[in-house]
């Protein structure tokens, strides 16, 4: 667990112990009730449960397969896009599995409900779901899966070519391929109308919104997420800082006239204080790159904020 990246490491933690509680208290409280996502127009329809519904699983395999590839496939990618920007667009491609999946229950039940009752149309549509309350508040779903089918989809947009192994294949094969296939098997499942129980639409739709999202990001290649953005910014300061140093040691230089060697620059202490400050912007920058601005001590960040406005 040592070498498993943060945020994919406390994914998979956290996703263990909710199944494991949930087990725990399932005769007393069934977990899926209050977190699981309901159909939005039941009652027990929640929106926070667009976000809880992730880390509920139907069972020890459903729970196995999901940590099983976001452990291997959310490493990867988290160690190229950076800790928060990984948990963003895990949580949104999560939210945006959830919102396929209410859409896809709404055409069910408008199917269902337009052709058991004549003349039956989207005026109609709160009245009829009142009255069958307690069917569609059945309608619950759970799992990660469509946050790790979009970091599936993350992994072959990144590493188009690189191979894999997928089980029972026996040869490797791009990771461009092994997306198109899980993507083709899910639409095949949509389209042949599959009973088996599965959000398969779901998937697709964290699929979709990961699609776009790696796009968005791709045309905009300057936003910056989380410790990289700080780095970024703390990059741009000691280059600032950098800059006005030389520039001040160039008017020194320049401004003092004499014939005499020891009276070339009078002011040593200056030129010492203005050696140590740099010295110092240098190792706090450094500590910053290399463990990040939190781990800066209260006399460190106000000493880097005293020594950036120095001038």
């Amino acid at each position: 667990m040592r070498n498993i990246p943060t945020v994919t490491k406390n994914l998979l933690i956290i996703n263990v112990i909710v199944f494991i509680v949930s087990m725990a208290i399932g005769q007393v409280v069934d977990l899926n009730d209050i977190f699981g996502l309901h159909f939005f127009l039941a009652s027990d329809f929640q929106l926070y449960q667009l976000i809880t519904y992730m880390f509920l699983h139907a069972g020890w395999m459903h729970l196995f397969f999901n940590m099983f590839a976001l452990w291997m496939f959310g490493c990867v990618v988290e160690n190229v896009w950076g800790p928060r920007k990984f948990l963003l667009f895990y949580l949104v491609c999560g939210i945006g599995a959830g919102v396929s999946q209410e859409v896809a229950q709404f055409f069910q039940f408008y199917s269902v409900a337009a052709e058991q009752i004549p003349g039956f149309n989207l005026t109609d549509v709160s009245r009829v779901a009142a009255v069958n309350d307690s069917m569609i508040n059945l309608w619950t779903t759970v799992g990660a899966s469509g946050a790790i089918y979009a970091i599936l989809l993350a992994f072959g947009m990144t590493f188009p070519e690189e191979r894999i192994f997928i089980f029972p294949l026996p040869i490797p094969i791009k990771a461009k391929w092994f997306v198109m296939l899980y993507a083709g098997v899910e639409i095949f499942a949509v389209l042949g109308v599959s009973n088996d129980n599965v959000a398969h639409l779901a998937h697709l739709g964290g699929m979709l919104f990961g699609y776009f999202l790696i796009r968005y990001w791709r045309k905009n290649p300057g936003r910056r997420y989380g410790r990289d953005s700080g780095q970024q910014f703390f990059d741009n300061l000691k280059s600032a800082w950098e800059r006005r140093s030389r520039k001040n040691a160039g008017t020194t230089s320049g401004g003092w006239q004499s014939n005499s060697t020891t009276s070339s620059n009078p002011d040593w202490d200056y030129n010492a204080r203005k050696k140590a400050r740099q010295e110092e912007m240098d190792r706090i920058l450094d500590k910053i790159k290399r463990s990040g601005y939190d781990s800066l001590t209260k006399e460190e960040k106000d000493r880097l904020f005293d020594i950036s406005n120095d001038k």
